[in-house]
């Protein structure tokens, strides 16, 4: 620690860095480890596993198939998967919804398609159950009418001639929204299994992490014959660490998320991400609808919008930041695990967790600037989703989530008792298998059609109503 001050002083008097603002760790390129240059003179190192069983099912393929739907997959663009086999077809499920906003802030959700429940998920769920919404009793909505009323109510008698009729109420003027949003599409929602050839999963970690997080989930995932791929995000790791803070941003991170994306998709893919790696997952899912079959976040917050914080620690300059970073340290391991033995420590270090510059750590907390990432822009997603929540997680409270849930369509709620913000650390057996089992997850619509009538009796009628948020960080 008091190296760490020294150092610090010696930044402020000299206005320079206390250390070279570069990688953390220069390992050399192994066996599952790629780096990859999404822009001139910036690479991230990417860990990337492709099963041995993939080269067998794509001979299979060959044979049954044209030679054309393979050739031309060398740059690895997401188009060039569209052609690859899918084992399984899956269900089609109908997504329809109704998004307004009002000019007061007010958002109204109407859910019109199918209902997903989970309940092979083995798991505790939250409070809300998957896809269910608040009903509120809104006078001002009720006047807006989106299907006539099967009850209507009679007119009232007019009294008899020679009383005095009481004054009429006064009219109360119709809201107009601000903004209307109708999502009407189908989805095929199928089991992913890993010895399908054209499932990839995605690992995206937060700021101050590295794919070295996700070590439990790789070796497991792996091992099941999926293909893995988990970048580092720059400054993070044994990517390479600009020197300026608009390499930090989140839209350039973003862009480096989408360049890996690109490379290494495949037909159908699940990103999983923690933390602020969920904006990112949020991001590519919207971006990329027809190529992002399932999407996890694991303590990834509310649907806000995201805004730097002013008044946050992290706007201190780099050099007092520096000066406080085994406090800093300290303050991380406490909250984000809910233990703090020796074991948590280890699994910190092993991580590789907030083992970033002073200055990268700066750079991110100042860049979390998403404006477009609000409620609607969640609410439009119509992938599934598995929440995963750590009941001790300092970072994230769980009504974020649960506020999550309410938004998004398909969206199921899992809450681990045991575990904290870094649970799939602390909880690597109970988070694996939970993830599993989404991947496997398939809706059951086989009765579908024999609960058509009350299904939309039920659906057509509900109305989610919220308050839109102010911006956050994460």
């Amino acid at each position: 620690m008091l190296t760490s001050i020294t150092d610090g002083i010696l930044c402020c008097l000299t206005g320079k860095a206390a250390s070279l603002v570069l990688p953390l760790e220069s390992s050399e390129p192994a066996d599952g480890f790629e780096f990859v240059e999404v822009k001139p003179g910036r690479v991230l190192r990417v860990r990337h596993i492709i099963p041995e069983r993939q080269a067998v099912v794509t001979e299979e393929q060959v044979s049954g198939k044209a030679n054309d739907d393979i050739d031309g997959n060398d740059d690895g663009s997401p188009e060039d998967f569209n052609g690859e086999s899918n084992s399984n077809t899956g269900s089609s499920v109908y997504c329809k919804r109704k998004i307004t906003v009002y000019r007061n802030g007010q958002l109204v959700i109407e859910n019109l398609g199918d209902v997903l429940h989970s309940e092979i998920l083995q798991c505790q769920d939250g409070d809300l159950e998957p896809c269910s919404t608040v009903e509120v009793e809104l006078a001002d909505y009720k006047e807006i009418a989106s299907s006539p009323d099967p009850h209507p109510v009679p007119p009232p008698v007019p009294p008899p001639s020679g009383e005095q009729k009481p004054a009429p109420p006064p009219r109360r003027r119709r809201r107009k929204p601000k903004r209307t949003v109708l999502i009407d599409s189908k989805r095929e929602i199928s089991s992913c299994k890993g010895t399908h050839s054209d499932v990839a999963l995605f690992f995206v970690h937060g700021v101050g992490g590295s794919l070295d997080i996700w070590g439990s989930q790789l070796d497991f995932f792996s091992r099941l014959g999926y293909e893995v791929i988990a970048p580092d995000l720059a400054g993070h790791g044994a990517s390479t660490a600009p020197q300026i803070a608009a390499a930090y941003t989140f839209y350039a991170l973003a862009e480096d998320l989408r360049a890996i994306f690109k490379r290494y998709a495949r037909k159908r893919n699940i990103l999983i991400g923690h933390s602020y790696g969920v904006s990112f997952c949020t991001f590519l899912a919207h971006e990329y609808p027809d190529l992002v079959h399932k999407v996890v976040m694991i303590n990834g917050g509310g649907p806000t919008a995201l805004e730097p914080s002013l008044c946050s620690i992290f706007q201190l300059p780099s050099c007092v930041l520096h000066c406080l970073s085994p406090c800093l340290a300290w303050s991380f391991l406490k909250a984000g695990f809910a233990r703090q033995g020796v074991k948590e420590k280890q699994l910190l270090k092993q991580g590789n967790a907030f083992n970033v510059s002073p200055f990268v750590l700066r750079a991110m907390m100042s860049g979390q600037y998403w404006p477009e990432g609000d409620e609607v822009y969640h609410a439009e997603l119509t992938v599934p989703i598995l929440l995963v929540h750590g009941m001790c997680d300092k970072f994230v409270p769980m009504d974020e989530d649960q506020r999550m849930a309410e938004i998004l369509l398909f969206a199921f709620l899992k809450v681990i008792e045991e575990g904290s913000h870094m649970v799939m650390m602390e909880c690597p057996d109970t988070v694996n298998t939970l993830l599993h089992e989404f991947f496997l997850w398939e809706p059951d619509m086989s009765k579908k059609d024999s609960t058509k009538t009350d299904t939309e009796k039920t659906v057509n009628n509900t109305v989610q109503t919220l308050k839109v948020s102010k911006p956050m960080d994460k």
